[in-house]
């Protein structure tokens, strides 16, 4: 199978009249090798079915194609959603392993098959909340690559007590170890971005408890980063009325009030939310 590079990119692109569109975050990879590394980079295997959120005009789609047992391929362009299926039936012999579903990728509740890893491009400006909405909503997910904003990756890799640490690196250690896979170069995107790239993977683990707890629990997470430079006991003050109901709760679950949200790893929230009231 041939994968595609630069020229190829810009030639099906000119056949649409397509032009990048900026709202949409749609930078393509242009650079076929950094395409076989993030699927090699993802373990992508033969029993796999592999979910691409934005797949443009076909990249990574090809080499996941290679690779996966099938891939499903989320697209919200309808312009790209339709072009897709042609532009892989032309280049692979069998076609029939890719489904293209036109849609927003935080709008997607289910899907044909059950998929095992998550491979995408994301989109710089919504690629926190489909993260942590593919997530929730396919615990099939079992690990994962993504390519994000360098500045998203190091938060979403963070560790406690970083500067980078906050709301992205806690709510996805709900569900997963996340960890940094590598940088990526401006040059291999067409149009380049103004900023630098990394990959960002990820293996899903248990979660700490059910999805009521996850609800109280994020929500304690938002209250403790609002104002991340508060001490828990200031930062938790608006959710228990007062900073001495909060104090008192931070004590009974065995947090120091006077530490700040980023000291605390996501088993720390849910220890707050183990013994604080239901009034969420």
């Amino acid at each position: 199978m041939t994968l595609l590079g630069a020229a190829q990119i810009r030639e099906l692109a000119a056949a649409l009249d397509l032009k990048p569109s900026k709202s949409l975050g749609q930078n393509f990879v242009i650079d076929s090798n950094v395409c076989t590394k993030i699927v090699r980079t993802a373990a992508v295997g033969p029993t796999d079915v592999a979910l691409e959120i934005g797949p443009g005009l076909g990249s990574l789609t090809l080499a996941l194609l290679e690779s996966a047992e099938s891939v499903i391929a989320v697209e919200i362009d309808p312009r790209l959603a339709q072009q897709l299926p042609l532009t892989v039936a032309d280049l692979f012999e069998h076609p029939e392993k890719l489904t293209v579903i036109n849609k927003d990728a935080l709008a997607i509740h289910t899907l044909p098959k059950d998929p095992t890893v998550l491979v995408a491009n994301l989109p710089y400006n919504v690629s926190v909340p489909v993260l942590l909405h593919l997530l929730e909503v396919f615990p099939t997910l079992r690990t994962g690559v993504v390519m994000v904003q360098a500045e998203v990756a190091d938060r979403l890799a963070a560790k406690p007590g970083t500067k980078d640490y906050g709301i992205p690196s806690v709510k996805a250690a709900w569900w997963a170890d996340v960890k940094g896979a590598g940088s990526v170069s401006r040059s291999v995107f067409w149009p380049a971005p103004n900023v630098d790239s990394k990959l960002v993977g990820f293996t899903r683990r248990p979660t700490p408890g059910d999805e009521e707890l996850r609800k109280k629990v994020f929500t304690i997470i938002d209250a403790a980063f609002a104002q991340r430079r508060k001490m828990l006991r200031s930062a938790l003050s608006t959710l228990y009325g007062s900073s001495s109901a909060a104090e008192e709760i931070l004590i009974r679950a065995k947090i120091d009030p006077t530490l700040r949200g980023e000291a605390l790893e996501i088993d720390g929230f849910c220890a707050i939310a183990a013994v604080a009231p239901d009034i969420f």
